[in-house]
């Protein structure tokens, strides 16, 4: 016990774990709509997409997390924009967008000699930096999160399930889009400060996958889910204690561990619990079922 308790006798590790674990709670109920609907990419482009905001906040000294909202409202604006209006496909949409941030987020970083530190932690995270505004700012973003996740839940499935059934129940599925769109935009920039730009989409993605071998249920999912990812923060920062490697890296490869581990365990034993038919995926039980 004392193993596990000794680091988060010290302030900053104290933060990490609080302000992980509320990380761990909001991409939970969003990774799981991601892993359902099929918005990884997504996912990652809007990672990706926030590096201009925030390399010019950082810059000017405004609040990083305002550059990275308006970075990702930018990008998600001009993703829908081109699927609505031109001809493009929604993947093409989000790929030119991915492409043109990224470019010119490093652009920005590269008219900048001092910006190399902040650079890294941006792209891989600082969770042992995390203070008070930060913590703050997660505890207000999780009940927006469930707030909206509740609220818009029936539409959320009819929109997964079919979006033509959707629209003739009512359930207006391009306001579901949009604010899926807006609920992964909110994960992402609220989690950075944790994981890091590119290591957010593995706290994103990987506690929703490694839950979803034990439930059927959407909600259930995003409860095992959320425990699947604050154990990962509290692994990846009991080894980032005891072996001197980085936190958030760290806790990433622990989720990642954790998805691995729970599908190599759910397919050993899914025979001697409870198949699944062959014509269903473990995605179409979970929306019947909420459906």
């Amino acid at each position: 016990m004392t193993f596990l308790l000794e680091p988060f006798t010290s302030g900053f590790m104290l933060n990490a774990l609080l302000g992980g674990i509320l990380c761990a709670a909001i991409c939970a109920v969003v990774g799981t709509w991601v892993v359902i609907r099929g918005m990884a990419f997504l996912g990652e482009a809007m990672a990706h997409g926030m590096l201009p905001g925030v390399a010019v906040a950082t810059m000017t000294g405004i609040p990083v997390v305002l550059g990275a909202a308006g970075s990702a409202i930018i990008m998600s604006l001009g993703v829908s924009l081109l699927a609505r209006r031109g001809k493009l496909s929604h993947d093409t949409g989000i790929g030119l967008f991915f492409v043109g941030m990224l470019a010119v987020g490093v652009i920005i970083i590269s008219h900048s000699r001092s910006f190399a530190t902040d650079a890294t932690a941006i792209l891989f995270g600082d969770i042992l930096a995390i203070d008070t505004p930060e913590l703050t700012l997660l505890a207000w973003a999780l009940p927006v999160t469930l707030a909206v996740a509740a609220i818009f839940h029936r539409s959320f499935v009819a929109l997964v399930f079919d979006a033509r059934v959707a629209q003739v129940m009512g359930l207006r599925p391009r306001l579901a889009q949009v604010l899926l769109v807006g609920l992964v935009t909110l994960a992402i920039v609220s989690s950075y400060q944790a994981v890091g730009a590119l290591l957010v989409l593995g706290l994103l993605l990987a506690p929703a996958v490694a839950a979803s071998v034990w439930t059927r249920r959407i909600p259930a999912t995003m409860g095992v889910a959320a425990v699947f990812g604050a154990a990962a923060v509290l692994a990846g920062l009991l080894v980032s204690w005891y072996f001197g490697t980085a936190a958030g890296p760290s806790i990433a490869l622990a989720a990642v561990a954790f998805a691995a581990l729970s599908s190599l365990i759910g397919s050993s034993l899914r025979p001697f619990i409870r198949p699944l038919q062959p014509s269903e995926s473990p995605t179409q039980k979970a929306v019947s079922a909420n459906a």
